[in-house]
């Protein structure tokens, strides 16, 4: 099945947006509200499919900082009813009560089962320089049935995301030797051990747990909740570099509570012996030991044997269906050119990242805009709020406006870290005046085993 929409002029043309995740459907408001046409292509068969996948973890930021305001605007159109800002979402919650309801809202602007295998300008390839500024996009997809269709788009902004690219166990940035044949025994996602067969894969089991960020210290805390239920269940954490004072985050200090809380429940499993520790260890190879699993590092040190292992090193993006346009990456982060300085983990958290917008996003392939957690690259210190900033000046730009498209709109205040997963004991008391938000003021949370697995992200 073929199918390719012609339009006569650019803005008859729809701006194509991948994605329709939190940052892909806040485009689609902001176009609209633009008066712009938008086509959100999502390969999922909902709204959030990403998000949905990682449901039962807890955002670090309250439900002020992960709402867009054009985005509720379009929502209280249809009686929506914003909730409480201070508390905070779970992916569940962010899916549900928020984001499938937007892409309800933007109708059939949103195509679901749509998976963009490929964008370039039509009837140019990347070398072709003649005309190429003047022809449209040429958008393939494949759809749920498995025909393919070309839609032509006058802008295409790429919300995907890296979440279905996570980095592999191997130091050098490859997969380990072995670990694809493994694949079986390896997940690159925090366990929902709420899930009863999930729960029983790592009960009375011994799992290696790869990883130094706050993933890594959600599952170590969930692990050790269930060693404390199962008898024979033991994490064992797989660091790349030493154990230091700045190992386990900022503890009480941490200007992010719940991840200085997070880190501090990681240091406690390992206190605790529901969890030991091995430094220095850089994965080359993963062999098979019968039914369980050794994990070989580069110096020739093997662990002892595992039933399972839980990676969590990282995302980046997948470029693979843009390699006909013309992009501006830089060479590390994988990240716009322009942007890269200033969201370099070396130096950057979320907080200190200083907002940005359509000059800091272009590519020398005009019109095209990669956001969201794309735009970052490798970089992990995406916030919500900056996408949704992204896109405010992505759409003012594609209007036309653009004394609109170079004003700074967001104001992030400084903080020490921000990203990863967070654990509360209680929820709802975690309140952005009481210190709980991604960007707000240090305060004392009590931590301790046993606390429910309320995690997520920025």
């Amino acid at each position: 099945m073929s199918n390719t929409s012609v339009s006569t002029t650019d803005h008859q043309q729809p701006v194509v947006v991948i994605g329709a995740g939190p940052v892909g459907l806040a485009a689609a408001a902001h176009l609209l509200e633009r008066g712009a046409e938008p086509l959100v292509l999502e390969a999922g068969q909902s709204a959030a499919t990403a998000v949905r996948e990682w449901a039962h973890v807890r955002l670090f930021s309250p439900w002020a900082e992960v709402t867009d305001p054009a985005a509720e605007k379009l929502l209280a159109s249809t009686g929506w009813v914003r909730p409480d800002g201070t508390t905070y979402p779970t992916g569940r919650d962010w899916a549900e009560r928020y984001l499938q309801p937007l892409a309800g809202a933007l109708g059939d602007k949103v195509r679901y089962g749509a998976t963009v295998t490929g964008v370039a300008r039509a009837g140019r390839d990347r070398i072709v320089d003649s005309g190429r500024a003047d022809q449209p996009f040429t958008v393939h997809l494949e759809t749920a049935d498995g025909g393919e269709e070309r839609i032509t788009a006058r802008a295409v902004i790429d919300a995907s995301g890296t979440w279905s690219t996570p980095g592999p166990m191997g130091a050098n940035g490859l997969p380990a030797l072995g670990e694809k044949s493994a694949s079986d025994r390896i997940t690159h996602r925090v366990p929902d051990l709420t899930d009863p067969a999930v729960r029983a894969r790592y009960a009375g089991r011994r799992t290696a747990v790869v990883g130094s960020g706050a993933s890594a210290f959600t599952a170590l805390a969930l692990l050790a909740d269930l060693a404390g239920e199962e008898a024979d269940t033991h994490a064992v954490w797989i660091l790349r570099r030493g154990i230091g004072d700045a190992t386990y985050g900022g503890g009480e200090a941490d200007q992010l509570p719940a991840r200085g809380a997070l880190g501090l429940r990681a240091k406690a499993a390992v206190e605790a012996g529901y969890a030991s520790a091995v430094t220095g260890f850089r994965t080359e190879a993963v062999e098979r030991d019968g039914d369980r699993l050794v994990l070989v590092a580069e110096d020739g040190r093997r662990s002892d044997p595992v039933d399972e292992v839980i990676a969590l090193t990282g995302f980046r993006p997948d470029l693979s269906f843009l390699s006909e346009l013309r992009l501006g990456l830089d060479e590390r982060l994988q990240a716009p050119t322009a942007l890269a300085p200033l969201i370099d983990p070396n130096v950057h958290s979320c907080g200190t990242v200083y907002p940005h917008g359509v000059k800091e996003l272009s590519h020398p392939e005009q019109d095209v805009y990669l956001v969201g957690m794309k735009s970052y690259g490798r970089a992990p210190t995406f916030l919500a709020l900056t996408g949704y900033e992204q896109v405010r000046s992505i759409a003012a730009a594609l209007a036309g406006d653009h004394e609109a498209a170079e004003r700074v709109e967001l104001t992030l205040p400084e903080t020490g870290v921000c990203g990863g997963a967070g654990l509360y004991d209680e929820p709802d008391t975690a309140r952005s005046g009481e210190g709980g938000g991604c960007c707000a003021a240090p305060a004392t949370l009590h931590i301790g085993i046993g606390a429910p697995p309320a995690s997520g992200g920025c």
